[in-house]
This record gives C-alpha cells, sequence and structure tokens, in this order.
C-alpha cells in the first residue's frame, strides 16, 4: 500500500478572514515557540515516526499549512533530507509544497526545487482586487500566476493554482478572467473551492453583522460549472469534485487520502491514519513540541475504526473521485438508492450496470447529498 507523509507548518503572516485553518500568526505564538528553529521540532517527529511505523518508503510527501514556505528553504530541505534518511523515497516519489506567491521569489523556489521537491501548490484564490480584499489576502493580483511561471523556469515538474469561487461581490467576469491568468501562468493542475463561511471565522462574524453577504449556493454553483468549462476547453479533466488536471499532473498525495491509503501526519493537529488506526496531534505547537521534548507521543488521541466508519469514510472519500468506487463499497442496502440517483441524473447508469459508482456532471453539484443516501 502506498505511504504518505504530511508535514503540517502552522505559521501563517497574518490570518486570512475566511481561514479555520490550525494556523498561527507571530503576535499569536508569543515567545511560545520560535518559528526560526521549529523545523527541529518536526524533524523529531519523523524520526519518532520511522521508529513506530517501520520500514516502510514514502511515495509522496506534502508540506501544508499555513505557509510551509515562511521557513527558510534550508530548513525544508533539511526536513525532506531526514524523510529520506529515515524512510527512503521511492523512485519517482512525489514532493509538494504549498506556497503563498508572497512567501518564495525565484531564488527560493530554485533551492527547493534542488533540494527535491517536484511540485508547488499557490493560493491564487482570484485575480480580482475587491475579491482578495474580501478574503483578506495579502497578496497582489498577478503574483501567484508570475510565481506559477517562475517555478516553472526553475524546473518544477508540477505546479497547482488554488482559485476560491463565490466570494460576496465577485462577478462571472472576475472568475472569468482569474480563469485566463491560471491558463496563462501554464500550470497543469487547478484546484477550485466554493467560498465557505466556516464558524468563528473574522468573515462568519462579518457575515452575522451583515457587513458581507452570505455566499449564495446557486450562484456558486454556475460559477462552478464556469470553472469546470473553461478548463475542460484548455485540456484539463477534472478527477476529484475540486480538482482538475492535465494529463499526468494529478495530486497523488491527495489522492491516497481519497482512496483512504496510509500516511503519516508530521506537525501541531497533523492526522495520521495506518491500517486502520486514526491518530491526531495536539493543536498548539507549544504543547506539541513539549509532548515531543519529553520523549513521548506527539499524539492528543487517537481512534480505532469499526467496519462501518471505514465504510462510511471510504464512500465519502471515493464517490468524489472521477474513477467513482465499486458498488461493493456501498451498503447494500442502498443498492436500490443507487438506482434512484441514475434516474435523478446524479448517477452514471452505464458505469452502475458495469459495477461502479460514479457522478455525473449534475451529481457533482451534490456531491454531499449523494453520499447522504448512498450511506442511508
Amino acid at each position: 500500500m502506498p505511504f504518505g507523509i504530511y508535514v503540517h507548518v502552522p505559521f501563517c503572516a497574518s490570518r486570512c478572514g475566511y481561514c479555520d485553518f490550525n494556523t498561527y500568526t507571530a503576535t499569536e505564538l508569543g515567545n511560545s515557540v520560535t518559528r526560526d528553529t521549529f523545523h527541529q521540532v518536526l524533524i523529531e517527529e519523523i524520526r519518532y515516526a520511522r521508529g513506530i511505523a517501520g520500514d516502510r518508503e514514502v511515495d509522496t510527501v506534502f508540506f501544508g499549512g499555513g505557509t510551509p514556505t515562511l521557513l527558510e528553504a534550508d530548513a525544508l530541505n533539511e526536513i525532506l533530507a531526514v524523510i529520506r534518511e529515515e524512510f527512503g523515497l521511492s523512485e519517482g516519489a512525489e514532493v509538494t509544497t504549498e506556497a503563498n506567491p508572497d512567501s518564495v521569489d525565484a531564488t527560493k523556489l530554485g533551492a527547493l526545487r534542488e533540494g527535491g521537491f517536484t511540485r508547488i501548490s499557490l493560493g491564487m484564490q482570484s485575480s480580482a482586487a475587491n475579491v482578495l480584499r474580501v478574503l483578506e489576502r495579502t497578496h497582489t493580483p498577478g503574483s501567484s500566476s508570475a510565481m506559477a511561471k517562475a517555478a516553472r523556469s526553475v524546473g518544477f515538474e508540477h505546479v497547482n493554482l488554488d482559485l476560491i469561487y463565490g466570494t460576496p461581490g465577485e462577478t462571472d467576469d472576475d472568475l472569468r478572467r482569474s480563469l485566463d491568468e491560471v491558463l496563462d501562468a501554464g500550470v497543469d493542475h487547478v484546484s477550485a473551492y466554493s467560498l465557505i463561511v466556516e464558524q468563528g471565522t473574522p468573515l462568519a462574524r462579518k457575515v452575522a453583522r451583515g457587513e458581507v453577504a452570505e455566499p449564495d449556493d446557486d450562484v456558486a454553483a454556475g460559477r462552478y460549472e464556469l470553472v469546470d468549462a473553461v478548463l475542460r476547453d484548455a485540456g484539463f479533466t477534472w478527477y476529484e469534485v475540486s480538482n482538475w488536471a492535465k494529463p499526468g499532473g494529478e495530486c497523488r498525495h491527495n489522492l491516497a487520502y481519497w482512496r483512504n491509503t496510509d500516511w503519516w501526519g508530521i506537525g501541531p493537529g497533523a492526522h495520521s491514519h495506518i491500517a486502520g488506526e486514526r491518530w491526531w496531534n495536539h493543536k498548539h505547537p507549544a504543547t506539541y513540541a513539549e509532548a515531543l521534548g519529553q520523549g513521548g507521543s506527539p499524539a492528543a488521541d487517537r481512534e480505532v475504526l469499526t467496519p462501518e466508519q471505514v465504510q462510511t469514510e471510504s464512500v465519502m472519500l471515493g464517490v468524489r473521485l472521477a474513477e467513482g468506487l465499486p458498488v461493493s463499497s456501498i451498503p447494500a442496502s442502498s443498492r436500490t438508492a443507487a438506482a434512484v440517483l441514475v434516474g435523478r441524473g446524479l448517477l452514471n447508469g452505464e458505469a452502475l450496470l458495469a459495477g461502479r459508482i460514479q457522478l455525473t456532471d449534475s451529481g457533482r453539484l451534490l456531491a454531499d447529498g449523494v453520499v447522504r443516501e448512498l450511506l442511508g
């Protein structure tokens, strides 16, 4: 079974208004954690993980956050070198880092590529200044595509740009211009997500006060169809509901998540899953570092998944993939529901006859509802 490692770097230069990820700015951390040396704490967990996971070659590595590239290139390369030293990387291993366009430059990108990174995912969100303001993004229009081109020029094999659509105040033309910029950047992967107002975020408070409109589901559906049509015409194929790639550009690390394989999550709040057991680390960087410093596990809690949980999660994840999942993966009591969903145009009838559950284009817009009906 493929084995991946996720490395969570919990630092951000500033907090975006819509974000509820486990991230911290310098003022939120105070003196409890030093960003300049935190990579050594992550390395401690890598060495701890090797002692538990044993001899398993790593197929994919993904640095996420937060903004991993707030660490120096030397620090990120050192973390990757320790993963290579402790576990070994398979031939052709995929090594990804997320980045904001204002956290990298051509020199840093070149250093990361030389250190073994093969893929970069840049947060673009939009090319419209008014949308970036609502999202409280710090970069300027055009900077993401410029860094995508720079990543290509220094030899990154795969480059992704992230988009967010459905932001209040965004127009169809705003999104079209964003897509034009994405295509001009020459990337081979695009992720596009509908804006979700997460409880407890500054954006949620603005919506509650009436300062920002609630995102409209119907508008978001239309924007999704626009994204899909433009990318399809440009040679991209959807392989997961929110992800499109040119041939060979799929993110193998994320595919491993969606196929419910094994991975170890390094870092504060990171989740791991190996052989039906799942655990998650202490969320705060200081608490996480203290647990490792005492020679113990950084895990805050863990659970052994029941067969019912495994089935539920396999359906929730697998339905989102273009490849779908075998009919045998859904509960026997849901086979009739699958036939009803075909009749409603949400599942592919020919695929069902061939023994697979696959979403139609309309089904992609209602994927969560399809999952609920398949699980009864």
